[in-house]
This record gives C-alpha cells, structure tokens and sequence, in this order.
C-alpha cells in the first residue's frame, strides 16, 4: 500500500504542475463551462482512449497519458465547478484555487486508500482497457444524473463518480509507468 500511495501522490503531483502551468496560461477560462460541458470534455478524452485501444493506432500524436492526466484535471475541475456552484466569478486567484484542487485530491486519494483496504490492489491486476470502460460507464452515469437535474433515488451523486473517475485514471497512469 505506502508504494501505492508514493505512485498515487507522483500521478497527481504531474497533474497538478500541468494544472497550475495552464492556469498561468488561461487563468480559470473553464470557469465558463457548466459541468455537463465538462463532463463531455472527459467523455471525449475517454472515447478517444478507447477508440485507440480498439483500433491499435492513432493518428493524432497527443500521447495516452497525457488524456488520463487531462481526465483527472477535467474531474477536478468539475468537483470544483460543483462546489461553487452560485459563485459566479470568472476569475479564482490561486490562492483560493489551489487549495480547492488540494481539498479534492485529498479526499479522492482517501477514497482510493479506503478501496485499496477493502479491495487489496485488485487494480494491478485490472486491463488497463477495463480502466477505460468504467470511466466511460461513471461518464454516462454522470449524464444520467445531469440530465435528470441531480435528482436521485438510489445512487451516489456526480461527485463520487468523478472521484472514482480520478482514481481510475491514477490507477492507469500507475500501470502504463510500470509498463
């Protein structure tokens, strides 16, 4: 498990410097978008994944992990736009940003630790192509309960979706290294 959590703070310190470089570059653009939107950002970066993996080539050069990246940057991003949701700035200083960002991988990397006790590291033993459907799976979980307004009878909300999403991706960024 402590190698698991080195690997798993290693995936997410990557994403966070890509997070923090883009931000110097836009500042909070995507503030813009309604997380549906967002959610459809990582659907796309999904699909593509899996289109290649399928078809074993590609003929844009964006390499594999850079999309699982792009993936856990996008859920944060959600997790974030959810949790402001009715604050309208377009602009987050990083002071307030990257304390957000902390907060939720923080919570998402506990998620991960409680799995992992319950679970073992069933996930070293997974495809990395299974790791692809269950995200593409939690997506149009997501998109269920966005097109339903939020509105649940039995289910974890899009917030537990993304975590798991997240993690998922940690779990395939971790196995393409060892690769």
């Amino acid at each position: 498990m402590e190698q698991s959590l080195i690997q798993y703070d290693t995936v997410i310190a990557r994403c966070k410097a890509l997070f923090l470089r883009k931000n110097k570059d836009y500042g909070t653009a995507w503030r813009v978008l309604r997380l549906p939107s967002l959610t459809d950002q990582i659907y796309i970066k999904a699909s593509r994944v899996r289109n290649i993996e399928e078809q074993g080539t590609r003929k844009v050069n964006d390499r594999i992990d850079d999309e699982y990246v792009g993936m856990i940057n996008y859920c944060l991003m959600a997790l974030i736009q959810h949790d402001l949701k009715g604050d309208d700035r377009q602009d987050i200083p990083l002071e307030e940003l990257a304390p957000l960002y902390d907060d939720f991988v923080s919570r998402t990397r506990q998620l991960f630790m409680d799995k992992n006790h319950d679970y073992g590291e069933i996930w070293r033993d997974m495809r990395i192509s299974s790791y692809t459907d269950l995200i593409l799976m939690k997506l149009l979980r997501i998109k269920q309960i966005e097109d339903n307004q939020g509105q649940l009878l039995a289910s974890e909300g899009v917030d537990a979706n993304y975590m798991d999403i997240i993690n998922y991706c940690v779990f395939a960024l971790i196995r393409l290294e060892e690769k």
